[in-house]
């Protein structure tokens, strides 16, 4: 008897231990969410999370190369706390550093709470580095904020993909030269930015325009950045070739440059020595004109586009460029950066559609409470086929005077034939 009242006592022992064992791995009832069983891997987002448990990241070029991209995506972060919000940035040499951009890109995918991961600029290497976070990470948005490489191809990955209206502003940034007097349009850029389907047929358009309105059109070359003479060299040669092209062209020429570091140099000199500028690639107030204006001080401005605008305009003013230089009154890569990581968290906590026009417009005028935008979805010129995820955007030209004004671009029908240019 004592041997059987052992053995179930031991029994009893037993059951108890392997009860316990499989109450462990559940839920307790003191209303936290842990689940023991959840596996240990950092690329699993936890479905217990809530609307307020995400992150997103924001990479970048650097103040080098695109300053305004880096600030927006700091002002975004300002708003929401580093603790949200995760910024990097890619190589200046870029194209040189293809797999260090792709994986600073991926990197990002490795954080569980990782909701969106916007890239602005889109340099070469997004679509691939989006294809990979898509494979681990389906669930992560992938945002492109100027995309370098072609719109279908950096758009099958992305799930949303906003640029510049290259279509539109080919034909607007002539037609605003001609209103301003101009008989000649000067294109600088480089072999590298000629291969993006963008800028060539951005330059098509151009073309197509200035015979429309009767003026000469031409190309000049300066070096790419990305290469072996880095940003100073690339800066040095416009601020010694500019003068050339201004002595043969003419002070009625305007002049257009495809790379943020050639902006600087080139404002320089056409303040010295006359001509015209009407807006950069990527325009902005802040794109260029303080170091062409001495190093502008705009410490006590920054962020306050209003008062940096009125600023840049009064030192162009002062320097004799009344009439003569325009911008964006809103920095485009500030807007774009802030714009789609607003839009991003909208979409997160549900308030917006990831590839509604009007939902991204609203986020860009958050930050551009002043400026009229325009755009339409992209049409691939080859097939016709228009993406809906790939949005073509701009904002009214501000040329700069006492008083400066809008030109009334955003207002204008681009006649339909510049659509299928290429």
């Amino acid at each position: 008897m004592k041997r059987i009242l052992s053995l179930l006592l031991a029994l009893t022992m037993l059951f108890a231990l392997v009860s316990c064992g499989n109450n462990s791995n559940q839920p307790s009832n003191n209303g936290g969410n842990q689940n023991t069983n959840q596996p240990d891997d950092t690329n699993t987002p936890d479905d217990t999370n809530t609307a307020d448990d995400w992150h997103i990241g924001i990479i970048t070029g650097t103040v080098s190369q695109s300053e305004d991209d880096l600030r927006g995506a700091e002002a975004i972060q300002a708003k929401y706390g580093a603790d949200k919000v995760k910024l990097a940035t890619y190589p200046d040499n870029f194209t040189e550093e293809l797999e260090t951009t792709i994986q600073t890109i991926v990197n990002m995918s490795d954080d569980p709470l990782m909701k969106a991961i916007i890239v602005n600029q889109s340099v070469p290497g997004t679509a691939e580095a989006f294809t990979q976070i898509k494979e681990r990470r389906p669930d992560i948005l992938c945002i492109a904020g100027e995309a370098h490489e072609d719109l279908p191809v950096v758009g099958a990955p992305a799930d949303l993909v906003c640029n510049n209206d290259f279509v539109s502003r080919g034909y607007l940034i002539i037609k605003t030269a001609h209103d301003l007097g101009c008989d000649t349009f000067v294109h600088i850029s480089f072999p590298r930015h000629m291969s993006y389907e963008t800028m060539s047929r951005r330059v098509a358009v151009m073309t197509e325009a200035c015979k429309e309105f009767g003026m000469t059109f031409v190309q000049e070359t300066a070096p790419d950045p990305t290469t072996d003479v880095g940003v100073t060299g690339a800066q040095a040669y416009v601020l010694e070739k500019a003068p050339e092209w201004i002595a043969k062209y003419g002070k009625n020429s305007a002049y257009f440059c495809t790379n943020d570091a050639h902006t600087a140099p080139l404002l320089q000199r056409l303040l010295e020595l006359g001509g015209y500028f009407i807006e950069a690639d990527l325009p902005s107030p802040l794109m260029g004109y303080p170091n062409a204006l001495g190093d502008l001080d705009l410490t006590a401005e920054a962020g306050d586009f209003d008062a940096i605008l009125a600023k840049v305009e009064k030192a162009v003013v002062d320097a004799g460029g009344e009439g003569r230089f325009g911008t964006w009154a809103y920095s485009y890569g500030y807007c774009l950066s802030a714009g789609l990581a607003q839009h991003a968290i909208n979409v997160i906590e549900g308030k917006s559609e990831i590839a509604d026009m009007d939902d991204v417009a609203a986020a860009l005028q958050e930050f551009s409470p002043k400026a009229a935008w325009n755009g339409s979805g992209y049409t691939n010129a080859d097939t016709g086929v228009k993406e809906d995820n790939v949005f073509l955007i701009y904002q009214d030209t501000y040329i700069m005077g006492n008083p400066g004004k809008f030109m009334g671009a955003t207002d204008v029908e681009v006649p339909e034939k510049y659509f299928t240019v290429k």
